[in-house]
């Protein structure tokens, strides 16, 4: 996997890959921008309405004591943005993965397995639905997780846990979609649970070291499409025809 690893490193920064990079880091900062501004105005309107509230309800005595309250509270809410986008941000990529995973699988495909006919391209509906069925999950599990950031360090190890299983899940059946369907390519991830959870691992790795992590896509599917490949093994109708007849039968 730590061959793998790297080859998909190197082909993030490939020529072929830039535009591609460019295009997913871009979209990845315009979602994690509007979902900031959302949150931003949603808590400073749930300030605002609170002070309002209590001082209605405290009296005009009060007054200098709740501004003072619902300033601490903004500062805290602006620094809440800021961890929230952090640990969404597998939540975005996802959605980000969605819409260029196609183009970085292909050019792996062609580049690193010259030999073997490509995969097919999975329609857009069925890659947004996977990709947002995945976000919502993550966003659902992190919820799930949150108690556990009372327990410092397991916290966050419950949260790096997570975000393997839940980006190696995605990205491995992204990459058998391209060769089977829905239901093989999770099957095949159930068989090899525990490898595409290691490879997971992998990409939690990535995606938890900020800015870097803006590549998670490219990463994670050329990752994925190497992986895929290995547990695959050898498959001669994926072969082009002229090396196809060169392969015995079993």
């Amino acid at each position: 996997m730590f061959e793998a690893a790297i080859r998909a490193l190197a082909e993030i920064f490939s020529r072929p890959m830039r535009a591609i990079l460019w295009k997913s880091v871009g979209l990845a900062l315009v979602l994690i921008t509007v979902v900031a501004i959302t949150l931003q105005r949603v808590l400073n309107w749930l300030a605002g309405a609170g002070a309002v509230w209590t001082e209605q309800a405290a009296g005009a005595s009060f007054h200098a004591v709740i501004e003072t309250l619902s300033w601490i509270l903004s500062i805290a809410a602006g620094l809440g943005i800021v961890l929230g986008a952090v640990f969404l941000m597998p939540a975005v990529t996802s959605l980000v993965a969605s819409v260029f995973v196609d183009d970085v699988a292909d050019h792996v495909e062609r580049k690193d397995y010259p030999a073997e006919m490509p995969g097919h391209a999975l329609p857009v509906v069925r890659a947004l639905v996977e990709g947002g069925k995945t976000a919502g999950l993550t966003i659902l599990v992190y919820l799930a997780a949150l108690p556990f950031l009372l327990f410092a360090g397991i916290g966050f190890v419950v949260f790096f846990l997570a975000t393997a299983w839940l980006l190696g899940r995605e990205y491995f059946e992204l990459a058998a979609m391209r060769f089977r369907t829905p239901a093989e390519a999770k099957a095949m991830r159930k068989h090899h649970a525990m490898q595409v959870f290691i490879a997971g691992l992998f990409i939690a790795a990535f995606v938890s070291i900020p800015i870097v992590n803006l590549a998670t896509p490219l990463f994670g599917m050329a990752f994925m499409v190497h992986i895929h490949k290995r547990l695959s093994g050898p498959r001669p109708e994926l072969l082009e025809p002229e090396r196809r007849a060169s392969v015995p039968s079993v």
